[in-house]
């Protein structure tokens, strides 16, 4: 037996291990089972036939008493009465049983784990007897109840919120269960740092601050970590991020993240939009649009722990992620609609609005991955209110140059359990983007299709021949609503798995 820590920077930390004890007799403060539904009730899935039975069948008939379906991520609590060593089964729903022989699958598992894990706020130890027979379920399971027990306290100083469950077993006797139970950790400390870095407010997170803990995580996984301040910036030309930032008392940064393997002959890159606060600048936003917006460095912040995933673990590739960090403010020294930038491609941009300030920096983050000669590059960026409107919160827009890496991208970001849907880059929206003044305008005339648009402006810096995507989360990045399966509120610490699993796709 192997524990295997979550070093996370929230205060409080949650410890999975593996564990091939059976459920009915395992001594644990609760004991987590699978629940199918069905048109003659609510049934034990995978693991919990033996609790069914201990329970003398009384199970079902139970839940279906206290008005449990069994529907996904539902979830009861049953006093066992001593029939089993657990004192309290939590039942936690699953939804419709697969057909056939056909294996429930893994985000159904990471939900059913996450929605069992908050419940279980408060509670010092629980078993998770969920459906997990092969390496890649035992993953599932570990890795939704460690995002599940996420919990953001840090700034509360009178115990509102209840601690994470202190220690997570996963009950398996699946080979490799251990080094799956560790990937899986690796993974939500990388997520978790996103979510605590998205959820810190901006009077403690300003763009220095940021490179200051990229530099430390990131020495610290054997990264690579090179940091531009705003004087070699100017001095460099990166007119995108220099320009943003030069409204804030806060200067702006660059940071780049390297990662080399010696066996690789592959190499992708990562650029994140790090906008640490966006007030729209002298295009101010809304005060209804702004109370959020510590968010929009959430791009950023997914680079950052793809990156530190990838270094933890060893990936087989070499992988060099930016991070463009500024604080987009309103003062007599900011960016002015009508100001031209220089930006680092050579390239010339009239702003048009501040507020389209992310594909700014962006853009001086692409030209300067470029020069790494990578396989491909990735940008991911908090850009547009237009993504909510197209896809609603949970769903994230993908463009690219390249059809083939578009389906892929939305592939892997499925198989992650994030949302994500190929978008395209209509050549007539193109044309909108001209300036009577500068190589091009950061903003549309026209409201309709504004994210698409701002990825028509990326795509206009990415050279000749590279294979190019980029990922819009405004949405993804924060969740104003309840949490959900494993996904708090607040930081959600979206497409660091993306990231990871692209990495991962280009190792093998």
């Amino acid at each position: 037996m192997r524990t295997v820590k979550a070093q996370l920077a929230s205060a409080h930390v949650t410890t999975v291990r593996v564990n091939a004890s059976d459920p009915v007799s395992i001594e644990t403060s609760a004991l987590v089972i699978g629940i199918y539904a069905s048109a003659d009730g609510p049934h034990p899935g995978p693991g919990a036939e033996g609790v069914d039975q201990a329970l003398s069948g009384r199970l079902g008939p139970t839940l279906t008493a206290m008005g449990f379906t069994g529907k996904p991520e539902e979830i009861a609590k049953i006093p066992t009465f001593g029939a089993l060593p657990a004192p309290i089964v939590v039942a936690v729903g699953l939804g419709d049983a697969p057909e056939g022989d056909q294996p429930l699958g893994t985000e159904a598992l990471r939900r059913a784990a996450g929605a069992a894990s908050r419940a279980l706020a408060g509670t010092n130890e629980a078993a998770f007897a969920l459906p997990a027979t092969t390496i890649a379920e035992v993953e599932a399971v570990a890795l939704g109840a460690l995002l599940g027990a996420y919990s953001f306290s840090k700034y509360q100083t009178n115990g509102q919120k209840r601690p994470p469950v202190a220690e997570v077993s996963v009950l398996t006797a699946a080979e490799g269960a251990e080094a799956a139970s560790l990937r899986a950790t690796t993974l939500a400390e990388a997520v978790n740092l996103v979510r605590d870095l998205v959820n810190t407010p901006p009077s403690d997170l300003w763009p220095a601050r940021l490179a200051e803990i990229a530099e430390e995580v990131g020495g610290k996984a054997g990264l690579t970590v090179e940091v531009l301040d705003e004087v070699a910036l100017k001095e460099a030309g990166y007119g995108g991020i220099v320009g943003v930032g030069q409204g804030s008392s806060n200067p702006p940064r660059l940071v780049r993240l390297a990662y080399t393997h010696p066996e690789a002959d592959r190499r992708i890159a990562f650029v994140g939009k790090g906008i640490t606060f966006d007030s729209g600048g002298l295009s101010l936003k809304p005060a209804a649009s702004m109370d959020w917006m510590k968010s929009d460095m959430g791009g950023a912040g997914a680079v950052l722990g793809a990156l530190l995933a990838v270094a933890r673990t060893g990936l087989k590739v070499n992988a060099v992620g930016y991070l463009c960090l500024a604080e987009n403010m309103p003062s007599g020294t900011a960016q002015r609609p009508s100001d031209v930038l220089h930006t680092y491609s050579g390239k010339t941009v009239e702003v048009l609005d501040t507020d389209a300030e992310g594909r700014l920096v962006l853009i001086d983050g692409i030209a300067r991955a470029t020069e790494d000669n990578p396989d491909l590059i990735i940008d991911v960026a908090t850009l547009t209110g237009a993504q909510i409107v197209a896809l609603g919160w949970r769903t994230c827009g993908i463009m690219s140059n390249d059809d083939e890496l578009r389906a892929e991208l939305v592939g892997v970001a499925q198989e992650q359990g994030e949302g994500a849907w190929g978008m395209p880059l209509p050549e007539e929206l193109r044309k909108g983007l001209d300036s009577p003044i500068a190589d091009i305008a950061n903003l549309h005339p026209e409201r309709w299709g504004g994210m698409l648009a701002a990825g028509i402006f990326l795509r206009e810096f990415v050279p000749e021949g590279v294979r190019w995507a980029h990922v819009d989360m405004a949405g993804p990045a924060f969740n104003k609503g309840e949490p959900h399966g494993y996904t708090p509120k607040g930081g959600t610490g979206a497409l660091t798995r993306t990231l990871f699993g692209i990495a991962e796709r280009y190792a093998r």
